[in-house]
């Protein structure tokens, strides 16, 4: 296999194509793409190849944790958690759960990441506890399902408050060109990373501080008007509350959404210094601060927008800003623009990354575990994922996605909850860095299973081409991963598909690392 400073004297012509799990073990170390340093930005590598590097201190965790779960989920999932609960008092109590929850949740992933300190996060730890199979189910899911659908999420977004000032007069913009919107910009960053890490990250470093701004702008209008006697809003807070419990577990769907990322640092423990006082220090100072965030957001949103108003609205800050900023009101859509173009470019990012991982371990086609020789950009991951984010177009409706997603999320935070509870009772003695209260791991585990079986109920038919998709990744298992020998007609066509990927894309397989 070429080495990283063989890249630059090879040719992908004369790269002997990979097939597919054959290429390595399923308990082979988990080193991720994802070094830093000029091997990333396009120069010439070091002469280590790319490795992981302790790089990250505690500032950069706390700026991981918060600049992922602050995207487009707060300026969308209002509406959703409104819908699903019924009241503005019980909205309220949903995003403070939630918070809590995802706090708790947090905690649990603390000890998980100090106690099988690997890259890859769920995937390492379903794996340890439970196998490859459940692992590799995680890993199917993500591509087919968690990560695209993610991206789909805030590319709709984007194209909503792109184009809301366009159409102030409708009640939404038409969905063609939400769709084309959302497509082209997917496209456009799919590029930008695939050609530059260092554009990649300079675009991530931009657009963060912008959702910031925007956050802190809603919650000063919100906090001016109730300040001038605006309370007519909160007068009846828990009046029209839907009591069926389906409804309630969807509305906490929607709500978690918007807190999706907390276990992003988890991908990357192994770039974290002193990853055991650092992890669980970003944890406290990140959830917290992103919890206080989000309730005065939606205190401030409830205060302005009458219940009605937030339901008949796409673009929930845009209306907050036409009613709030006067003139100024093109501001909240062009920042709420920058935040979701910048969390976009953050989840391609990040995700092709994740299955940059899966493919080196060989639970995912090896094509995904090529790297471009000239820009050292994981070309056929990317390419991958933007096709599956594009397709994920075919529907437009923003919260039967979020379902998708979260039931999914929901069932592997589950199975990772559980890895947490069967490794205390197998291994009790094994090295624990940091142990949580066992009252947290098995609270945790009990919501998350009422919110995997719960909305079944409401929402069978979403959640069930969900269940279908991850029923679908067990025979792709054992035929296309466990099977020593593969069918030829499979180990010809990707032969012959690798053997394509590296001639047009210029990839070589990075090289391996004891």
């Amino acid at each position: 296999m070429a080495t990283a400073g063989d890249v630059a004297q090879s040719s992908p012509e004369e790269t002997q194509p990979l097939r597919g799990a054959a290429a390595e073990k399923d308990d082979a170390p988990g080193p991720s793409y994802g070094g830093t340093g000029e091997a990333q930005g396009g120069g010439s590598p070091p002469d280590a190849g790319v490795r992981l590097k302790k790089e990250l201190g505690l500032m950069d965790g706390v700026g991981i944790i918060v600049g992922i779960i602050i995207g487009s989920g707060i300026f969308v999932s209002p509406k959703g958690v409104l819908e699903y609960s019924g009241s503005v008092g019980v909205a309220l109590v949903v995003w403070g759960v939630s918070g809590l929850l995802s706090m708790v949740g947090a905690l649990c992933y603390a000890e998980l990441g100090t106690m099988i300190p690997k890259s890859g996060g769920d995937y390492a730890y379903i794996h340890e506890a439970f196998g490859p199979l459940p692992a590799f189910l995680y890993l199917w899911v993500a591509l087919v399902i968690i990560m695209p659908t993610g991206n789909t999420v805030i590319a709709l977004t984007f194209a909503n408050y792109i184009l809301q000032p366009l159409f102030s007069n409708c009640d939404s913009p038409p969905d063609i060109p939400i769709r084309l919107i959302a497509a082209v910009v997917i496209c456009f960053l799919t590029w930008v990373n695939c050609t530059n890490v260092k554009w990649a990250t300079k675009v991530q470093d931009v657009f963060t501080a912008s959702k910031i701004f925007a956050l802190i702008i809603i919650i000063g209008a919100g906090v001016y008007h109730l300040a001038t006697g605006n309370v007519d809003n909160y007068r009846k807070p828990f009046e029209g509350t839907n009591m069926d419990v389906a409804a309630f577990a969807t509305a906490f769907y929607q709500g978690l959404f918007s807190f999706a990322g907390w276990n992003y640092l988890n991908f990357v423990v192994e770039e974290l210094q002193d990853p055991y006082r650092n992890l669980p220090r970003a944890i406290m100072i990140s959830l917290p601060l992103v919890t206080i965030i989000y309730f005065l957001t939606n205190l401030a949103y409830f205060a302005v927008l009458t219940q009605s108003e937030m339901l008949a609205s796409n673009a929930v800050a845009v209306s907050f800003g036409n009613r709030m900023l006067g003139v100024m009101a093109w501001t909240m859509p062009f920042f709420v623009v920058c935040s979701t173009f910048g969390s976009l470019n953050g989840g391609i990012f990040a995700s092709s990354r994740l299955f940059f991982v899966g493919a080196r371990q060989g639970h995912l086609p090896q094509i995904l575990a090529l790297i471009n020789k000239d820009n050292y950009t994981p070309v056929p991951s990317l390419l991958f994922l933007g096709f599956m984010t594009v397709f994920m177009l075919i529907s437009s409706d923003v919260a039967v996605l979020i379902n998708y997603i979260s039931f999914s999320e929901s069932a592997f935070i589950l199975t990772s909850i559980a890895a947490l509870l069967w490794l205390r009772y197998k291994e009790p003695d094994r090295p624990r860095p940091i142990r949580v209260w066992i009252g947290f791991p098995i609270l945790f585990f009990v919501i998350c299973l009422f919110l995997v079986v719960l909305p079944i109920i409401q929402r069978p038919i979403e959640l069930g081409v969900a269940i279908l998709v991850i029923s679908v990744g067990v025979p792709v298992y054992y035929v296309c991963i466990h099977r020593e020998k593969k069918p030829p007609c499979l180990e010809n066509f990707m032969d012959n598909v690798t053997r394509t990927t590296q001639i047009l894309c210029r990839g070589l397989p990075e090289e391996k690392h004891e």
